[in-house]
């Protein structure tokens, strides 16, 4: 297999002969006058290969070839040869997600994401984001969103790309009733797809249960929980945490605490304010939360464990995961967020802070000891997400771990994101790993595709 990057430009010539120069057929080790097999995509033509005298690194198609490949454009792409006689343009990169009809932001609120993700994904091959239900399995192709600066968004149709990123909006939408076959067609036509779907908090518990190594950081926690086994959390834990099983950003965490001869309190957050009640019996609680009456399906208990804390408020971190150009998981970006007074959460949208780990750690601890326990808990991310990775029954490509250190050193996680949120790249100090985050993403696109330099 051979690999290079060349100038793709349209020759008006009928016939189907596509002409390369000698640097193109020297650095692909392609054989003039053979007829080739040349795909973009999923779409494919036969050609016959001919030599032009023309200086660079160059390929020359008829209209008739690059309509039938249906390239968007002309210009740089990466062309690999393989053992079969197969010529590939690409890579072609698709993100899929949902879109707003006749609409100058064609994603709503997610637009400026989506543009991130296309023009990162550009700087690899050639990158659109798409939605599910403007894909023509008939004729395998996609109507895309492609975008750039002179002209905007606009659309063209494509072939099914090589690699298929999945950035389905909410769990909503990830359910809706034909989403399920629509990955499985999409794997089928040979697309790499990952990024399956959101997790679910106890089907990442029940992922790492088997592995010891990585449970040991996963705090107890109970499913669905009777009223007698939250009351024996109680007298077992310091506090503890009712978390619905599919929630995100904070929404419906009510923290409960008992303390002797002063009663149960539970805090949470309604109407975008911090609340704290008080009972003198466990019952009122009970009645408080609803369990005893099924207000709480889907949701799990989880011990509370002291974390680190800065002016008295405790302290969490977010670890971004993505695969490399080689598919290994890298750490990519690492924020801190400190909790609101009497927050439940370190949420910013419910009074957290963000601040970078270095600003944290550094408040607390020498500099070495900060870095010993940085370094700590990366070690346990990567474990976590290869640990997730083993259990999980689709590819995984990218992972958001909220993590926290106890005031022992001990690491524990709380949250697994399998489309993690980027707000912790707001923080002026970390715009550059936010930006390799996305790099690093289409990395990992490459190499799926098998345009990476190791594939």
């Amino acid at each position: 297999m051979s690999m290079s990057t060349c100038q793709v430009l349209v020759t008006k010539r009928p016939a189907r002969v596509v002409y390369a120069t000698s640097a193109l057929i020297k650095s692909l080790s392609l054989k003039p006058g053979k007829t080739i097999r040349m795909m973009f995509g999923k779409a494919e033509a036969t050609v016959t290969l001919r030599r032009i005298k023309k200086t660079g690194s160059k390929l020359y198609i008829p209209l008739l070839v690059k309509n039938q490949l249906l390239l968007p454009y002309t210009g740089t792409f990466q062309t690999k040869t393989s053992g079969n006689g197969t010529l590939r343009i690409g890579p072609l990169f698709g993100i899929m997600t949902t879109t707003k009809e006749a609409s100058a932001s064609p994603f709503g609120t997610r637009t400026p994401l989506i543009r991130q993700f296309v023009a990162n994904g550009n700087q690899a091959g050639t990158c659109f984001a798409f939605s599910p239900k403007h894909v023509n399995w008939a004729n395998r192709t996609v109507t895309g969103h492609f975008y750039s600066a002179g002209r905007g968004w606009y659309t063209r149709k494509v072939p099914l790309p090589d690699v298929a990123y999945n950035r389905m909006p909410s769990r909503r939408a990830e359910k809706s009733a034909n989403m399920e076959s629509v990955k499985y067609r999409l794997t089928h036509a040979g697309i790499a797809l990952f990024n399956w779907s959101f997790f679910e908090k106890w089907d990442v518990y029940r992922m790492l249960e088997p592995v010891a190594d990585a449970y040991k950081h996963v705090p107890q926690s109970i499913l669905n929980p009777s009223p007698s086994q939250l009351k024996s959390m109680l007298d077992n834990h310091d506090f503890v945490y009712l978390k619905p099983t599919g929630g995100s950003l904070g929404k419906g965490i009510y923290r409960l605490t008992y303390k002797p001869r002063k009663g149960y309190f539970v805090r949470y957050r309604v109407t975008g304010r911090n609340r704290v009640l008080r009972f003198a019996k466990f019952s009122g609680l009970t009645r408080m939360i609803g369990i005893d009456k099924g207000r709480l399906r889907n949701y799990v208990a989880q011990q509370g464990i002291r974390l680190l804390e800065i002016d008295g408020c405790p302290i969490d971190f977010r670890f971004h995961l993505t695969k490399n150009g080689k598919g290994r998981w890298t750490v990519a970006g690492v924020g801190c967020k400190k909790a609101g007074k009497g927050s439940v959460t370190t949420h910013v949208r419910t009074g957290g802070q963000l601040m970078t780990p270095g600003q944290a750690l550094g408040r607390l601890y020498s500099s070495s000891r900060a870095k010993e326990l940085l370094d700590k808990a990366n070690s346990v991310s990567i474990q976590l997400a290869e640990a997730i990775e083993r259990q999980y029954n689709h590819p995984v490509g990218e992972l958001g771990f909220d993590l926290g250190i106890d005031k022992e050193g001990r690491i524990w996680m709380f949250e697994a994101n399998a489309k993690p949120g980027r707000s912790i790249y707001k923080h002026p100090a970390l715009k550059n790993e936010g930006r390799a985050t996305m790099k690093l993403l289409f990395d990992y696109c490459t190499y799926l595709s098998g345009f990476g330099g190791d594939a």
